[in-house]
Order: C-alpha cells, then structure tokens, then sequence
C-alpha cells in the first residue's frame, strides 16, 4: 500500500500563540488566500454568499439557448405535448429530474420523468433508452435531459429523427462536438441538479423547498465547493434542515441523524449514498418517488428499501473491492487497469476508488460484458482523468466524466487493445510526482494557538468539502502525554498532547494510525498535521484535534 506523504505547507506566514483576534483574521485571510481568494471582493463574496448572484448569465450560460429553452418548453405547454425529464440514477440526477418534473408539473405541463436503467439501458441519454421512452410514452415530442446529455451526439440525432426534440441540460465536460440539440443550457459551475434549478426558475419561480435538493446534490456530485456551488449549498442547507418533504424525514429517521442537523458528512456519507444504491443494483426510480411523495407511509416504506439496498450494496462493494485489490497488489504499472467478468458495473465506480484510496494510482474498473463492457475511473490529484481516457476515443463507444471520476463504454473484443494503448500513453501524460500522495497544510501554528475561539473563526469557512478542505495545520514539537489504541482491531490512536512550553494540553483522535503506538512513547516529541474538531459527549463540547499525520521527531 502507498502510504508515503509529503507535507505541503501552502503558507510560511508566522502566527504566535497570543490567539488575539487580529491573529485569528490573519489565519482566517491566510485560510482565504491558499483557496485561491486573493482579493478583498473574492474573499466578502466566499465569506458572505449570496444565491441572488447565482443567475443564467453568471455561471455562463448561452442567451441564445437560454431564449431557445424556454420558449420550446413553453411551446410544449401551449400545445399540450408530451414532455420527458430525462435524469442519471445518480443522486445528481435524481435531484434534478424531481425538480424539473415539480416545476413542470406545477406549470399544468403534460410532464413524465424517465431514469434510466443502468444495467439495460446505461448511461445517459442513449439510442436504447429514446426506444424505450417511444414503446412506453410513443406521443413523446420533447425530452429535457438532466446530468447528462451534453456528449450524446448520436442519441440526440436518433431522437430528431423520430420527431422529438432534445433539450439538454448538463454540466459534464463537453466533447468537440456539441449534439444537435434544440437548445444546450449547460455550465460546469454548478452540480447538475443546481443547472436544473437554474432553468426551472426562469420557468417558474414559485415557492418551493427545492434548493434543499441542490444542497443534496451539490455535495454527493463532489463538485468544488466556492463560487455558485458555494452559494446554493450555503442556503440549500438551511432550507433542507426545515423542509416538510416527507422523503427526506423518512430518510433521516432510517440513517438514524437529526434533519436539522444535516451537514456536508450526513448527505455525502449517509443520505447520499442511500439514494445512489437504487440506481447501483436496483432502479433509480424508487429513489426519485421518495423525494416528489407527499405521502409519509409511502416515504417510509420507501427510505427502509434503500436503507437495505444500500446494505446489499455496501457488502458487494467491499466484497468486490477485495478482489480487485488482492489483484492489483503485484502490478506496478502507474495506470490500473483492471477488467472481469465478476465486477458488478453498479459498483465499479466505487471499486475503483478503492484501489485509488489503497495504491493511490488511477484506477479503471472494467465490468466485462458478453460483447460490451462498462467501466468507470478514477483519478489522483492533479491528473485529468476523462481528458486522458478521451485520448482513446477511437477504440470507445463513448466516454464522459470529470477530470477526478469518469466512465466509458468499450466493445468487449478491444478490451486488451484499450488496455495495451492507454499503458502506453500514460508513461508520457502522468509523472511520477503525481503518485505520491502530497498532506496539503495551509500553514503552521503552535498548538497553544488553538482555542474555541479559533475554532468558531474557521466556521466561517464552512461547509467544508471538495474545493474547500477543512483547514489543516501543522504544529511541531508537540508532546505525547498519552497515547493508547482504540476502535476494532486497534486501528485508530487516543492521544493526549502538550505544547512545547507544557501550558496547553489537547486531546487528539488519529483515525487509521494504531500501527504507529509503539513508536509513540510518553514524553517523545513529534510534528502533528491535523484539523480541529468540536467533541460533542453527554451534551458537553470540548475541542479535539484529528490528526491525519505524524512525524516522529
């Protein structure tokens, strides 16, 4: 396992350990600027999110496409058309197709969604999925795709010529050529489910919770946590905590967390992945019913089936994450690539994290199918995995993603081929610094410096996520007053810590770092990297560090 890392502290600046309020502002600036906010506006607006800011025009949609949209959707209702929403099984997709669909619904529009089946149908807007849409609903004459659609060239053309019009909204990273859609209202700046929000408030404004389901989706699509993103999920959250959608009390009861207590961990950890579990061995669509329901008995009936088919998938993930990590343990090549018939395609893309979490390599997962087989990736910081896979387009089927997780499609015949090319092309495009896993720190400070004060400073910073790490510190020569194994098998530390100077004590959690505890010997000093965290114990709060490295002075 690779499990080097290199210390990178983002920035020099010297904090003593007065913990005065002007010091406290200067970490909170030097905080801002390693997140890329230099100026005195960027960093108000972070501060300060305001959802009034996230407009069409602001995350950069077309005007053309903006009037184009609107007035075929409108179009649509005059004339009493038959209108798809046509979402991915992910909770991105999901979210966005209840909102989609509420708003239409709400408008008196002739209205269904559609997800697809990942196993019969898979990704995205397909030939396949148009045929079944016309077997089902043959009146069809307007599908609205949400999450996807912005690289199904081929699948938009099979649908023109059917007679029905496509309108896509999506927020993946285009191919050269854009589909010959009716109208593209797409941006990266926002989650898929936040581009539906956007258009289907431009269709109709009225009062509704539906930020609460953006806030959802803006944290399980991991997509960078500033700018708009930022803005939603700031108020998203708010809204989620109070909303009356029967579904998402459900959902909270059976994770067993309080809904006014939801944060980044809760959706991303345990709501998220319990909605996503439909869509990886079953179908999305009981997902979907329990966010639109307004019926409580219906919700719970329906949050306990993905409570258990979120069990089901946990034990196949780990089960087939094994496997593909006793397989990969000999290979050396910087590229895993590992393709068989046992990988469920449901969970391929977890697989693949994985074996990236565990060799810190990225990883492509392929689930061999009889005569096409589906495969997912996953990346390390700093390499474009979809932008890589893309070098291959010739031997694909069709290929999408980001630049951290992407999926293709392969003829199973040109499996080795694929295989053999991309070993090929990675030794140029990926360097080996790449592999080494690299603790980014935003700065160091004493560990006397750390109070309830500094940690209700670094809440502004929230919430915290992709794009937004929580702030991590270093402190040196810290002392070990105590240290003992806890958890299953001994695989975290407890540890009490003193400064240098033995004025402060903090106690401290190091999750996944129990190997370490003969190495940790009352009175030995040591470098500490970690976050700071607030203990909540019998309705008692007391601050605790969680240490994500330890150096050994």
């Amino acid at each position: 396992m690779n499990t080097n890392k290199k210390w990178e502290i983002c920035n020099k600046s010297h904090i003593s350990s007065l913990g005065s309020q002007k010091e406290i502002d200067q970490l909170i600036s030097i905080l801002l600027e390693n997140r890329g906010l230099k100026t005195k506006k960027d960093q108000d607006t972070f501060l300060h999110p305001d959802i009034a800011t996230v407009t069409p025009e602001s995350i950069g949609i077309d005007k053309k496409h903006v009037t184009k949209t609107l007035q075929r959707i409108q179009k649509a209702i005059d004339n009493d058309e038959e209108i798809i929403i046509f979402g991915d099984y992910d909770v991105d997709g999901i979210a966005g197709t209840a909102i989609l669909w509420e708003t239409l619904n709400h408008k008196k529009a002739k209205v269904l969604p559609y997800i697809p089946s990942r196993i019969g149908e898979g990704y995205g807007l397909s030939v396949k999925s148009i045929e079944n849409i016309l077997q089902q609903y043959p009146r069809t004459k307007l599908i609205i795709t949400v999450d996807n659609g912005i690289v199904a060239n081929s699948a938009v053309d099979f649908a023109n010529k059917n007679g029905i019009d496509v309108i896509i909204t999506d927020h993946h990273l285009p191919s050269s050529i854009l589909p010959k859609a009716q109208a593209i209202f797409h941006s990266t700046k926002l989650c898929g489910t936040g581009v539906a929000w956007v258009l289907s408030r431009l269709v109709d404004n009225f009062d509704n919770d539906h930020l609460a389901l953006v806030a959802l989706a803006t944290v399980a699509d991991l997509v960078p946590l500033q700018n708009a993103n930022r803005a939603v999920l700031v108020a998203g959250l708010e809204i989620l905590h109070a909303t009356k959608r029967p579904g998402i009390a459900a959902l909270c009861e059976e994770a067993k967390i309080e809904q006014a207590a939801i944060g980044v961990y809760e959706i991303g950890h345990m709501l998220g992945p319990r909605i996503n579990a439909m869509g990886r061995i079953s179908h999305a669509m009981d997902s979907l019913r329990l966010l639109c329901t307004k019926d409580r008995l219906k919700a719970k009936v329906l949050a306990e089936k993905l409570g258990l088919t979120n069990t089901d998938r946990q034990e196949l993930t780990r089960d087939l994450s094994l496997y593909a990590i006793t397989k990969a343990k000999n290979k050396k090549d910087r590229l895993l690539f590992l393709s068989d018939k046992k990988y469920d395609e449901g969970v391929i893309g977890l697989v693949a994290g994985k074996l990236v979490e565990t060799y810190y390599r990225p990883s492509i997962v392929v689930a061999i199918g009889e005569k096409i087989s589906k495969a997912s990736a996953r990346s390390v910081a700093g390499f474009n995995i979809i932008e890589f896979i893309r070098k291959a387009e010739h031997l694909l089927l069709n290929a999408g993603g980001h630049p951290m997780a992407a999926g293709f499609t392969v003829s199973t015949e040109k499996i080795t081929l694929l295989e053999n090319f991309l070993a090929e092309k990675i030794k140029d495009a990926l360097s080996e610094g790449l592999l080494i896993r690299t603790l980014k720190i935003d700065c160091e400070l004493p560990l006397s410096f750390v109070s309830q004060n500094v940690y209700d400073g670094l809440q502004q910073l929230s919430p915290f996520g992709m794009g937004n790490p929580e702030p991590c510190f270093v402190s040196k020569n810290v002392i070990i007053e105590n240290v003992k194994t806890v958890g299953k098998d001994g695989l975290h530390l407890k540890l009490a810590l003193r400064d240098e100077k033995k004025q402060v004590q903090m106690q401290a959690i190091a999750f996944g770092l129990g190997e370490m505890v003969k190495s940790l010997t009352t009175g030995k000093k040591v470098h500490i990297v970690y976050t700071v965290d607030e203990n909540i114990w019998n309705n008692k709060k007391s601050l605790q560090l969680k240490i994500r490295d330890i150096q050994i002075t």
